[in-house]
């Protein structure tokens, strides 16, 4: 018998495709014995792929016929909450896609979960997981930025509309559009590098703008399954502004499309002693030295470290395995799914919100 962690599949879709798979095929400590997805083709074409037999299309059956030490969630984010803490109840760690969930009573939910079995609940927080970040975030936590007071981030794109007609456009599956898509990887990477500051106070206006324009230039809008006769009732553009408790704040702005030149992302944070710009994974740094203003940029290095998820699967792990304490924390989910819902609920009333 192996001494491996025992791994089930819960959503095989083009997100667990594309970002997942290789770095479960490639763990030495995880062997994966079950796939489960509401089509059993897709099921069956992962489970192909790991070298699995057991399929399934019913989550719930997988849970009572196997036993597991670990699953994969990659579902679509109304199922993330629910999936989740069925789970953890029965002693199983879990990783789930982002976002944690689609409301903040969800998330706490799972949180509550997490901390009365024990096992380790990890949302997936890519972006933490590349060389430039976890550069930027030692620096700014060895005081290289000074104290960092303010910011903005954002992912936006041209046309890049994921899905369209799916669940990715469908509110009641996904949560809402590209600020629960996309700004949960941003307002993350820039809040954590900001040393995880309390938000107590969020203002967001949401459009949608492009439903029917069927243009598309960004890889990004292969993800979901696109429906001719399907909902399209998120938003398609977000901007916002957060205030936290220290005194900080950080603007911010997703779009799926939108009238610009081209697709970018970014973290832009501004401190008393430097500031950086973390554009499209390039890392620079803004400061003084020797009486003059500098530019500073990290050499870049190559190695083996592992990167975004390959990377979050590994720290996973390793927290599993009780190597490493989670640098991801279901706490982080909470306030993440609090800032997202109030940005929606000041979009709809025209005020802003405090948490």
């Amino acid at each position: 018998m192996s001494g491996k962690r025992k791994l089930g599949v819960i959503g095989a879709g083009g997100i667990f495709k594309a970002a997942h798979l290789k770095a479960w095929m490639e763990h030495t400590e995880v062997e994966a014995v079950a796939v489960c997805d509401i089509n059993e083709g897709r099921a069956r074409e992962i489970a192909s792929l790991l070298g699995v037999d057991a399929v399934y299309t019913d989550y719930k059956e997988m849970l009572r016929q196997e036993e597991l030490d670990i699953v994969d969630i990659s579902t679509p984010n109304l199922y993330h909450s629910e999936i989740a803490i069925a789970a953890l109840n029965q002693g199983i760690h879990v990783l789930c896609e982002k976002p944690d969930a689609v409301s903040p009573a969800e998330a706490q939910k799972m949180a509550a979960a997490a901390a009365a079995s024990g096992r380790v609940l990890m949302a997936v927080r890519n972006n933490r997981f590349t060389p430039s970040s976890q550069f930027l975030k030692r620096y700014a936590d060895e005081g290289g930025l000074g104290e960092i007071y303010t910011g903005r981030c954002g992912w936006i794109r041209r046309r890049g509309i994921p899905g369209k007609g799916g669940w990715f456009t469908t509110k009641e599956l996904s949560g809402g559009g590209p600020l629960i898509d996309l700004g949960v990887h941003f307002i993350d990477l820039a809040t954590w590098i900001m040393g995880n500051p309390k938000p107590v106070a969020v203002s967001g206006a949401t459009y949608a703008k492009f439903a029917h324009n069927e243009l598309s230039d960004s890889a990004h809008s292969a993800f979901g399954e696109k429906r001719e006769d399907g909902v399209f009732d998120v938003e398609d553009l977000a901007t916002g502004f957060i205030r936290f408790e220290n005194g900080a704040t950080l603007q911010i702005e997703f779009s799926w499309a939108s009238n610009i030149e081209e697709e970018t992302n970014f973290v832009e944070l501004r401190g008393t002693k430097a500031g950086a710009s973390l554009r499209m994974g390039e890392l620079k740094l803004f400061g003084e030295a020797a009486g003059q203003l500098v530019d500073l940029s990290p050499v870049k290095t190559s190695g083996s470290a592992k990167q975004h998820h390959e990377g979050n699967i590994a720290h996973f792990v390793d927290c599993v395995q009780g190597r490493a304490k989670p640098i991801i924390t279901p706490e982080h989910g909470v306030d993440m799914i609090k800032i997202l819902s109030a940005i929606y609920e000041s979009a709809a009333s025209g005020k802003e919100l405090h948490l």
